[in-house]
């Protein structure tokens, strides 16, 4: 597997540890998440969105795969937490796209990407 940018790696450990603090870190001030067609813009709603939606419901990242493609690096992840899974596969992966600058996520979109043709 492609080695990531230890912020990207610094994201994910943060995560799986449940420490929200240590995930916000990983994020330039002015950053965008977006996650289920949600835009989370800047570390006030970024920090809301990690304690709402990642620790609150105890998610872990499984990282499975992991690619650059341009300027993006993509990680895809099986998912697991206290989180409602009705109607979602087993297991969830999803692909995480992440930008990285000076060090920093800037952009982060979460996508459940399903085959192509």
């Amino acid at each position: 597997m492609t080695e990531l940018p230890s912020v990207v790696t610094r994201f994910v450990e943060a995560g799986n540890a449940h420490d929200a603090d240590g995930m916000l870190a990983t994020f330039a001030d002015d950053a965008l998440v977006n996650d289920d067609q949600r835009n989370f813009w800047g570390a006030e709603a970024i920090k809301r969105f990690i304690d709402k939606e990642i620790i609150g419901n105890k998610v872990t990242m499984d990282v499975v795969g992991a690619r650059k493609h341009y300027d993006t690096w993509i990680v895809d992840a099986k998912l697991d937490g206290t989180y409602d899974k009705t109607g979602l596969p087993d297991p969830l992966v999803l692909s995480y796209y992440f930008t990285v600058t000076r060090q920093r996520i800037t952009t982060l979109m979460i996508i459940a990407v399903k085959p192509g043709y």
